[in-house]
C-alpha cells in the first residue's frame, strides 16, 4: 500500500468514529492551531524570506495576520455556523418541519501553491476543520523551506489521522490524486485545475479550484490618480506580482495616462527605494524557471518605469510597459510577475468588449466616481470579484467569499463561506405520523 494510499485509509477510519463531528472537537483543534502558529510564528517569517526573501511585515501582513484573522472569525462563529438551520416549509404541507444540516465530506485533499505557501494552505484548512473533516495538505514542492515548515507545524500540533501534510514533487500530487478524497480543494493554474478536475471526475468528487488569469485595471480620467497610484503599486507588486488577484494589466483613460504614470513612478520610489535591484526586502521569483518566463515580457513593449533584471538573483524590478496592444505575448498569459503593461482608451466600450470575449478574470478593478460607469463595469463583465477605487482588499474580507468563475477557478471560501465549501447541507423534512 502506499503512502497516499495508507494515509487516507487511515484518516476515513478516524473520520468514521464521529469524533469530528462534535463542534467542540473543532473548536479545540482551531485553538490547537492557533497556538501552534504563534508558536511557529519566527519560523515561518524565516521560511518566507528563504522561499521567496518577503520581508518579516511582508510575511506577517500577507500571510500569517491573514490566518489568525480566519481563525478568529471561525472560533467566534463556529458554533453557529454548525447549528442545523430551520426554514420555512411549503403551504401544501402543513405539519412539516424543514431543516438544513450541515455535515462534513469526510476526507479533504488540499493542495496549496507556492506563492502564499503558508496562507493559501491554512485558509483552506480552517475552513475543512471547521466543517468537520479530516484533511491531507499538499505543499508545494517550489517553497521548500515552507513545506518542511508546514509539516512540523501539522506534526506537532495533529495526530496524523486527523490531519496530516504529504511533501513531494509532482510524483506526490499525481499519487494523491489517484486516491478517493471526498473532497479536493486547489489553488494554482489553470492548466494544473484542469488536471485535479479530471482527476476527481474519476471519483466524482465535489472540487474547488481557485485559479488565476488576467486581471483588468481600468482608470478613468476622474479617478483620483494619487490613490490610484498608491493602490495599483500595493495591489501589483505586492509579493513581486506573484498573487493570483494582482492587477495584470492597465487601461487607462488617455487623458490621464502621462499623470498616472509620473504618480505610479513616485510612488514605486517612495515605497521601494530609489533602486529596488539593491532593496534587500523585494521578494524574488520563485525560481529561475518562471524568472525566464517573466523577465521575457520585458522584450514586449518599452519600459516607462523600470525594466531591470537579475537573474543571479531572480530579481525583476517594479516595471510599466507602454507599446503594448492586445496582440503581444504578455497579453496572452497571466504575468505572475512585476510587470505591468499599459495601454490607453478613449472610448471603454471596445476595451469592454475585448475583456468580455477572453476567459473570465480572477478578479477586476475599476478606479472612477462615475457610478454609472461603475454598474456598466460590473453589469457587462464577469469576473471573481474585485474592487471599484481599491486593489486586492476584497478578498481580505470575512464576509466577501473568494473565487473565481469559469477558467479563473470555481468555489469561493473566506469566512462562513469556508465553513459551506467543505459542508454537505443536508435538507430534511419531518411530518407527524
Amino acid at each position: 500500500m502506499n503512502q497516499a494510499k495508507q494515509l487516507v485509509s487511515e484518516q476515513r477510519t478516524f473520520f468514521y468514529t464521529g469524533q469530528t463531528k462534535n463542534v467542540e472537537y473543532r473548536i479545540h483543534a482551531l485553538q490547537q492551531l492557533r497556538v501552534g502558529i504563534e508558536k511557529y510564528q519566527q519560523r515561518i517569517l524565516d521560511a518566507l524570506r528563504a522561499d521567496l526573501n518577503k520581508s518579516e511585515a511582508e510575511g506577517y501582513g500577507s500571510e500569517i495576520r491573514i490566518v489568525l484573522g480566519e481563525l478568529d472569525f471561525a472560533l467566534e462563529h463556529l458554533e453557529e455556523w454548525a447549528t442545523p438551520k430551520s426554514v420555512p416549509t411549503a403551504a401544501a404541507i402543513p405539519d412539516g418541519v424543514s431543516t438544513i444540516y450541515a455535515e462534513p465530506y469526510g476526507v479533504a485533499l488540499i493542495i496549496a501553491p507556492w506563492n502564499y505557501p503558508f496562507q493559501l494552505a491554512f485558509g483552506p484548512l480552517i475552513g475543512a476543520i471547521a466543517a468537520g473533516n479530516c484533511a491531507v495538505i499538499k505543499p508545494s514542492e517550489l517553497t521548500p523551506t515552507v513545506s518542511h515548515l508546514i509539516n512540523d507545524l501539522i506534526q506537532d500540533v495533529f495526530p496524523r489521522e486527523y490531519i496530516a501534510v504529504m511533501e513531494g514533487e509532482v510524483e506526490t500530487s499525481t499519487e494523491l490524486l489517484n486516491e478517493h478524497f471526498d473532497y479536493i480543494f486547489f489553488t494554482g493554474s489553470t492548466g494544473v485545475g484542469r488536471v485535479v478536475m479530471k482527476a476527481a471526475a474519476e471519483h466524482l468528487t465535489p472540487v474547488t479550484l481557485e485559479l488565476g488569469g488576467k486581471s483588468p485595471v481600468i482608470v478613468h480620467k476622474d479617478a483620483d490618480l494619487k490613490l490610484t497610484a498608491q493602490r495599483v503599486v500595493r495591489g501589483k507588486y505586492l509579493n513581486a506580482g506573484q498573487t493570483c488577484v494582482a492587477p495584470d494589466y492597465l487601461f487607462v483613460h488617455e487623458q490621464v495616462h502621462d499623470a498616472l504614470i509620473a504618480l505610479i513612478q513616485e510612488e514605486i520610489q517612495d515605497k521601494f527605494g530609489n533602486d529596488v535591484m539593491k532593496n534587500s526586502d523585494f521578494p524574488h521569483i520563485v525560481n529561475a524557471r518562471n524568472f525566464d518566463r517573466v523577465s521575457r515580457f520585458l522584450e514586449d513593449g518599452k519600459a516607462l518605469i523600470g525594466g531591470r533584471s537579475e537573474r543571479d538573483q531572480l530579481l525583476i524590478e517594479p516595471t510599466v510597459l507602454g507599446d503594448v496592444d492586445w496582440s503581444s505575448a504578455i497579453m496572452q498569459e497571466e504575468i505572475f510577475g512585476p510587470i505591468l503593461p499599459v495601454m490607453t482608451y478613449q472610448d471603454l466600450n471596445p476595451v469592454l468588449d475585448e475583456i468580455v470575449r477572453r476567459p473570465k478574470p480572477l478578479a477586476l478593478y475599476l478606479f472612477t466616481q462615475d457610478e454609472q460607469l461603475q454598474e456598466q463595469v460590473l453589469n457587462q463583465v464577469s469576473f471573481g470579484g474585485g474592487c471599484i477605487n481599491d486593489t486586492l482588499s476584497h478578498m481580505t474580507s470575512h464576509y466577501l467569499p473568494f473565487g473565481g468563475v469559469g477558467e479563473s477557478g470555481m468555489g469561493s471560501y473566506h469566512g462562513q463561506q469556508s465553513f459551506d465549501v467543505f459542508s454537505h447541507h443536508k435538507s430534511i423534512m419531518k411530518r407527524s405520523e
